[in-house]
């Protein structure tokens, strides 16, 4: 039973290794027949699809979906934590059935529009996931409703199919708001996932206005295929492929051969190191896990203290995200449609000043007081540096491939993320051996759920952008904040606050899908760059990282240095604030950000 149950990731695998391959054949074939593959973008667009909903389903199976977490399912006795859990699940098992019926009304218009995708494929045999995927995480959600397997069952079947009923009645009845908004909030606060709440909150929003629930499918869909979003997956694939192998001893050896085994050397190695290395793993909780092993061993010896050291890789491992080939990057370029390659040139800059307020206002470059462990090591020799650019040549080169087949033209961004890919795979696999076929697999499907667990967020928050947008929300912010805070230095400084109290409360991809599209407007209104705001907005959000209860760095550095949460958060408390200042000098100084860009292009 275990084994059938693994088999869930398996749909999302392939699609993924697809979604490498197709890329690289159209690349090969394209120069010497003029054509490659048919529809190859379209094709690989809607594997996303497949990737996303099947990587969902195993990142239900694993625990992996996103929750606010801390809330109503944390007090009380053992028993009534068990119940909350449990009217969690069976909620957001009620909202998958409702869900799963909005993308069968999807894939019905779709089938009478009878559109081909590519050979003869229609269209909505892959549209088909969507009500497929929801049935299935309701199926898992409602077997959380209690131990007793008759019990188990009876939720699994009977909660799906009510929500798929409620569905069907969402044109015929009025729905209360009211009630609708408390429930929601209970399910949130009980710990559902939240895309469910946001999914919920959609269709509440939707059938108050008697629009057609398929919108929401519909959302969903756009975001998942847009043809920049196979970025996002191609990216971490590459990411996860140097997680899993030796090549986080490499880079770190490397670094601290550069920068010598001094007090200040270790530190600004590791500060440099776990930024480069969360841009490519897209996740910085990821870098805590790979790097934390390696750095913190290497801080201490130095003569940094023991909290001090866990601060500083807990916090430089959420400095990533302004760095190329960042996930929350190219997720604000696709929603903001602003050029991947103009944020990966406007992220650079910022990404610097950031390291260097986290080092220089953290207090982490202080070398008093440093606790007597064991003599300093003396700075390596040039002989020793080529021997570890020479074992770490392979990883050092992946920036180059990513960036310079995407800046240079000769690859579009899906194009140049399946090449950065293919590269990571190939050289951890063949040339240093470090990546079996096992190995591989296991990079295939964490990164599916990974992303499964991403794009249900992104595709709910997207509904219920488009109702907001749709109800002239956006414009009316404008007017009020204008006439609220006529000037544009204030409202930075007032934008960057609020980024900061969002960033503690909110996932980071969630903040992009539902924050930005209300944001954009009103940046704009003040004559704000949208790359220039993008990268405010991605500073700001690297405090979220830090700050319960959506700062996950903060549960990976506590499991990872076996320390308790309030001792990690303590030693990150010099971060914030650095990186709340790197954010209000990067908000005021807009050359940071769009300097670069415009130099060279």
């Amino acid at each position: 039973m275990s084994t059938l149950q693994r088999l869930d990731v398996l749909p999302a695998a392939v699609a993924l290794a697809l979604m490498v391959a197709l890329p690289l054949v159209e690349m090969a074939l394209r120069p010497h027949m003029g054509r490659g593959v048919d529809n190859a973008a379209v094709l690989v667009q809607h594997l996303g699809l497949v990737v996303a909903m099947f990587g969902a389903i195993a990142a239900e199976r694993l625990g992996h979906l996103t929750s606010l977490g801390g809330g109503l399912d944390r007090l009380g006795s053992a028993t009534t934590q068990a119940r909350v859990r449990m009217l969690a699940a069976a909620g957001s098992a009620l909202l998958c059935g409702m869900l799963a019926h909005a993308g069968w009304q999807l894939v019905a218009a779709e089938r009478g529009a009878g559109q081909l995708l590519a050979y003869g494929m229609p269209v909505w045999w892959v549209q088909a996931c969507l009500p497929l995927g929801f049935v299935l995480l309701g199926l898992r959600l409602g077997a959380r409703v209690g131990t007793l397997l008759p019990l188990r069952v009876a939720a699994a079947t009977a909660l799906p199919l009510a929500g798929w009923w409620m569905a069907a009645l969402a044109g015929q009845t009025a729905l209360p708001l009211a009630p609708a908004f408390a429930v929601l909030l209970m399910l949130l606060l009980a710990g559902a996932p939240v895309f469910a709440v946001l999914g919920g909150l959609a269709l509440a929003l939707f059938w108050s206005d008697g629009l057609p629930l398929a919108s929401i499918a519909l959302s969903h869909y756009q975001i998942t295929v847009n043809p920049s979003l196979p970025a996002l997956p191609l990216f971490t694939l590459a990411g996860l492929a140097f997680a899993r192998t030796g090549a986080a001893q490499r880079l770190g050896d490397l670094f601290v051969v550069l920068f010598g085994g001094g007090p200040r050397g270790t530190v600004l190695a590791a500060a440099l190191l776990c930024s480069a290395f969360t841009a490519f793993t897209g996740g910085s909780g990821v870098t805590i896990l790979a790097l934390g092993g390696l750095l913190l061993p290497l801080l201490r010896q130095s003569g940094t203290p023991e909290q001090r050291g866990i601060g500083m890789v807990t916090s430089a491992s959420a400095l990533g995200v302004l760095l190329a080939p960042s996930v929350p990057l190219i997720m604000y370029a696709v929603i903001a449609r602003v050029p991947i390659a103009t944020m990966f040139l406007a992220g650079l800059v910022p990404a610097l000043v950031m390291v260097a307020c986290l080092l220089l206002l953290g207090g982490y470059l202080r070398t008093g007081q440093r606790a007597a462990v064991q003599p300093v090591r003396p700075r390596a020799d040039l002989a020793a540096v080529r021997a570890a650019l020479w074992a770490a040549k392979w990883e050092v080169a992946a920036p180059f491939v990513a960036i310079g087949a995407l800046v240079s033209g000769l690859a579009t961004p899906t194009e140049s993320a399946a090449l950065t890919a293919a590269y990571a795979l190939a050289t951890q696999g063949l040339l240093h051996r470090e990546l079996n076929w096992r190995g591989l697999g296991r990079c295939l499907a964490e990164c599916a759920q990974v992303i499964g667990g991403v794009m249900l967020i992104l595709g709910m928050a997207l509904a219920l952008t488009n109702f907001l947008v749709d109800a002239g929300i956006p414009e009316l912010a404008v007017a009020w904040v204008q006439a609220a805070i006529p000037n544009k230095y204030v409202f930075l400084l007032a934008l960057c606050a609020f980024l900061f109290v969002a960033a503690a409360l909110m996932e980071i991809f969630a903040a992009l899908a539902v924050l930005v599209p209300l944001l954009l407007p009103l940046a704009l209104s003040y004559g704000i760059d949208p790359v220039h705001f993008g990268i405010i907005f991605l500073a700001a959000m690297e405090a979220g990282f830090l700050c319960p209860p959506a700062g996950m760095n903060i549960y990976f550095a506590s499991a990872m240095f076996g320390k308790p949460i309030p001792y990690v958060a303590r030693s990150v408390l010099p971060a914030m604030l650095a990186i709340f200042a790197g954010t209000l000098l990067i908000a005021l100084w807009p050359a940071l950000s769009t300097g670069l860009p415009r130099l060279l292009q």
